[in-house]
């Protein structure tokens, strides 16, 4: 019998018995998840829940981030690259995702924005701990920042324990002094718990490196790989920006930082200086 058109029979072998087995809802915790969007506007605006939804599945990819960043420095301490640079492939595309789901949150004007912003009170985007982990470990350590998570201890510690391990880029130079490549000691032994920042003395490896890349492709490959997480990750933070100025204009964040000025400073921030310089120098 014809089952007519826009309809789609049941096929015989699917599972429809789910007593003593495990759900798809069981296996994500839907009721959990989907019951943890909560608008404290009152009366409820509308466009709250775009708010809150875009925070957390944010906050969701951050959560990735972190767990493929941590892989991706073990992975390099065990000096196996190419399993770090498949983390950090994943992070890319992760960043991608991230910056093109601020469209979403433009869609939000301000008039509309001004019916529940006043029920945020002082929470802000500065407030992410799992953020703030996201640059520690990439080398943006700042410990004024712990401050703002003093009064939440788990976030706190985690935090503490990224400020005193090395970065990534660490872990990297570190891989590669061991797989033989003339890393200066100033470098392998700096202090970890301070920001990294630009290193002079790693500037005539890089050059070296990228003007003979058929001698060390794969060292070669890698910056390239970290050039682009750095680029993506400026692009979301541009993003963000635009996101907020065509929000709130110049108006102070809720958190209490100024807003789009404070979020204009994180553009002049680098993660891996030594990668950018050295383009500087090539062909001189």
């Amino acid at each position: 019998m014809d089952s007519g058109a826009g309809t789609r029979p049941m096929e015989d072998g699917v599972v429809t018995d789910l007593s003593g087995s495990m759900s798809y809802a069981e296996y994500l915790a839907l009721p959990t998840l989907l019951s943890a969007q909560r608008p404290v506007s009152h009366p409820e605006h509308h466009d709250e829940m775009l708010f809150i939804v875009q925070h957390q599945t944010t906050e969701l990819w951050f959560k990735l981030v972190l767990h493929e960043l941590r892989a991706a420095v073990e992975a390099l301490d065990a000096d196996d690259l190419g399993r770090a640079l498949k983390g950090v492939a994943r992070v890319k595309h992760i960043q991608r995702t991230l910056a093109e789901a601020w469209t979403v949150l433009a869609t939000l004007t301000p008039s509309e924005y001004l019916e529940f912003r006043d029920s945020l009170g002082a929470s802000s985007g500065f407030q992410s701990a799992q953020y703030r982990a996201v640059e520690f470990i990439l080398g943006n350590k700042d410990p004024r920042a712990m401050t703002v998570f003093e009064d939440d201890p788990t976030a706190h510690a985690h935090l503490t324990h990224l400020i005193g391990a090395p970065t990534l880029y660490d872990a990297f130079w570190r891989h590669l002094a061991r797989a033989g490549l003339a890393v200066p000691a100033s470098v392998l032994g700096r202090d970890v718990r301070e920001p990294w920042t630009l290193r002079p003395e790693l500037l005539p490896l890089v050059i070296d490196v990228y003007e003979r890349p058929g001698d060390h492709w794969e060292t070669y490959e890698a910056f390239e790989e970290l050039v682009d997480l750095e680029e993506n990750f400026q692009l979301w933070r541009f993003r963000h920006v635009r996101t907020v100025t065509r929000i709130i204009g110049g108006k102070r964040g809720t958190g209490g930082s100024s807003g789009v000025g404070y979020l204009n400073k994180a553009l002049e921030l680098t993660f891996f200086p030594e990668l950018f310089a050295a383009r500087t120098e090539l062909g001189r």
